[in-house]
């Protein structure tokens, strides 16, 4: 049985990292094209003026690239939008060939990058605040003995190289250089120059030295001053709501946007101080509209599989990282996003018309308007935080409460408080691990919202399948007779230190799930303050389920064996049923799974049912195989009874 388990465990970790190295294979071209025309907008410059070239060397290198743009561009996976980046490479390559104004060229190179990354989706901001910190340590380790210590490109092995390294101090070229560009040269190294790659890194890491470098063009007196600016005008926190906004635009484009003297100010606070836009959770559904409208157009374009992605990154991007103060707050037009977002996915996946694609994601942006109501600051109170935490560990908690319990309990009738430790020690340790994972996500790495679903749903069917099994088991057990039997016959073999490792297994997965998802909504609530109002609703929710398991203890040791087996394969069954559905939602919020929207049924999450014929479907399969076991075990009694003899 253990052995199986580990068999499942490892299928579903390669499934994992089969996926993740499929997106990052897809990605990894598209960033490299991307990093290219970064590049020509931000050096063309310095290669071509006023029709003549200016530096041969780095005219070569203009030209090199471009080439290598549109060649790259040809063995990308085909997609509609791929003839017009095409197209407009070989525009991009005539115009360096006739030496073009550098602003006409920085333009169309520009242009081309965001046409690309519509067509070809990748990452394009940090989890959270980058910690500047570490940054600040992995320079001087990393990066300081070619671009110096001050990132002015003297370092002590700066000399002897060609190219030189790069002057992050020089604005001229800082101000046309974005943070992403940045991530991306850090990502990928660039050819041709010692710059080596760095992906070994963390992502966190390299978006934590991109911030750095990208401090060095401006002073600490603008930084102050940008801070002024940030706290006293709104229209400055308008133009940069969130993290995607500010690693995705140039200095000179938000320059252009504020004025030249606010702009700066405004890049040389928010490069230094990212933890300004934590907790924005505005900025979050701005990149969830933003995708949306990118979806649109892509789908408008005819380029489906964009849309699809776009879509999706909607969702798992711009609104699950603020989907639990959400359900705190408002569960229901949380529910209704989550509703209208899986009907969106699934237009676009039956090719529905343009108009009916344009009214749902208009529908979606209202229903974003009003969740930004909610998720307001003013909206947040010791109240709304109380029951937010209360409600989240009680629903969250009730679900692994009640098997553990069932287990427990059965211990306890089989006489077999010697492996009890076992299940005790599955549970402990799933605790921990929830300890470790909330602080891995704090100090270490973001949970992305792909990552989060898929945590839940792999981790959902496979509780459901293993209840399945012991709900059947247990209610053959509840037969008349079939008890005395097992005592007789079987106990001595069935908890055998193989089965014992195998509860440790299952009160382990089942209690993480449940621990995952509700240390992600707590670590939510409490960065929205009322710290005190959190602590409080999660004490309150413990006494609670505390009184509950009490209860049900007493409870279980007043039944007779068989009305014990007859309840506890009962309740098991039922969670089996609800977790199958829960598993299917969440692989298809990841975009694992397709979603067919059924209409009239309505979504309940206390039993798991989602308004998708997969969810139905995997419920009702759940509860066939379950009906088949109840009615094989007893069809089996009644025939070993009419063998017994009289």
């Amino acid at each position: 049985m253990i052995s199986g388990f580990l068999r499942m465990a490892i299928g579903a970790l390669l499934l994992l990292s089969g996926a993740a190295a499929s997106a990052q294979s897809e990605t990894a071209p598209a960033q490299t094209i991307w990093r290219l025309l970064d590049y020509i907008a931000v050096d063309y410059a310095g290669a071509v003026s006023q029709g003549r070239v200016i530096n041969q060397l780095e005219y070569d290198e203009m030209v090199e690239f471009s080439a290598n743009v549109e060649q790259r561009l040809g063995q990308l996976p085909p997609k509609p939008g791929r003839p017009k980046l095409l197209t407009d490479a070989k525009s991009l390559q005539a115009a360096i060939a006739g030496k073009a104004d550098p602003a006409l060229v920085a333009n169309s190179a520009r242009r081309l990058g965001q046409a690309l990354l519509q067509a070809y989706p990748v990452p394009l901001a940090p989890e959270g605040p980058p910690d500047l910190g570490r940054a600040a340590a992995l320079y001087q380790e990393n990066c300081a003995s070619c671009h110096g210590a001050r990132g002015d490109g003297r370092g002590p092995q700066a000399a002897g190289l060609n190219p030189p390294p790069i002057d992050f101090t020089d604005r001229s070229r800082a101000r046309e250089r974005s943070l992403f560009g940045l991530y991306q040269v850090i990502e990928q190294g660039l050819e041709g120059t010692s710059m080596e790659s760095f992906a070994a890194l963390p992502a966190e890491d390299r978006w934590a030295l991109a911030f750095y470098i990208g401090r060095f063009a401006y002073s600490d007196a603008e930084a102050a001053r940008g801070e002024q600016l940030w706290s006293s005008k709104e229209t400055v926190r308008e133009r940069v709501p969130d993290l995607t906004t500010l690693v995705g635009q140039t200095p000179a484009q938000l320059e252009q946007d504020l004025g030249e003297a606010n702009g700066t100010a405004t890049v040389a606070y928010l490069r230094a101080h990212p933890e300004a836009l934590a907790g924005r959770t505005d900025g979050s559904l701005t990149l969830a509209k933003d995708r949306l409208e990118q979806a649109y157009a892509a789908y408008a374009r005819g380029d489906r599989g964009a849309a699809r992605d776009l879509a999706l990154s909607a969702y798992l991007d711009g609104f699950e990282p603020v989907e639990p103060l959400l359900a705190a707050r408002d569960a229901g037009l949380m529910h209704e996003i989550e509703t209208a977002m899986a009907e969106l996915r699934a237009a676009i996946g039956r090719d529905a018309p343009a108009e009916d694609v344009r009214a749902r994601v208009d529908a979606l942006r209202s229903l974003f308007t009003r969740a930004e109501a909610q998720l307001s600051p003013e909206s947040a109170s010791a109240t709304s935080s109380f029951l937010g935490a209360f409600t989240v560990l009680l629903r969250e908690g009730l679900e692994a409460l009640l098997i553990v319990i069932a287990m427990i309990a059965f211990l306890r009738k089989a006489e077999r408080q010697d492996v009890m430790g076992y299940v005790h020690g599955g549970w402990i340790a799933a605790l921990l691990a929830g300890v470790a994972t909330w602080a891995a996500a704090t100090y270490l790495i973001g949970i992305s919202g792909a990552s989060r679903e898929l945590t839940e749903g792999f981790g959902a069917l496979f509780a459901a399948a293993v209840l399945i099994s012991v709900g059947i088991w247990m209610h053959g057990k509840a037969q008349a007779g079939a008890w005395q039997r097992y005592i007789a016959e079987r106990l001595s073999k069935a908890l055998s230190k193989r089965s014992a490792w195998f509860l440790f297994g299952l009160t382990f997965v089942v209690v993480y799930r449940e621990v995952f998802e509700t240390i992600l909504f707590y670590a939510t609530l409490w960065s929205q303050g009322n710290g005190g109002a959190v602590a409080a609703g999660a004490a309150a929710a413990t006494v609670v389920l505390t009184i509950i398991a009490v209860l049900m203890l007493r409870f279980s040791k007043t039944l007779p064996i068989s009305q014990f087996f007859t309840y506890s394969s009962a309740l098991i069954a039922v969670l089996a049923v609800v977790l199958a559905g829960k598993g299917v939602g969440a692989l298809q919020e990841a975009g694992i799974i397709d979603v067919n929207p059924l209409a009239g049924i309505p979504r309940i999450d206390w039993v798991g049912l989602t308004p998708t014929v997969q969810s139905v479907l995997a419920q009702l399969a759940v509860l066939a195989i379950i009906g088949f076991g109840f009615w094989y075990n007893r069809r089996a009694a009644t025939r070993m009874a009419q063998a017994a003899p009289r």
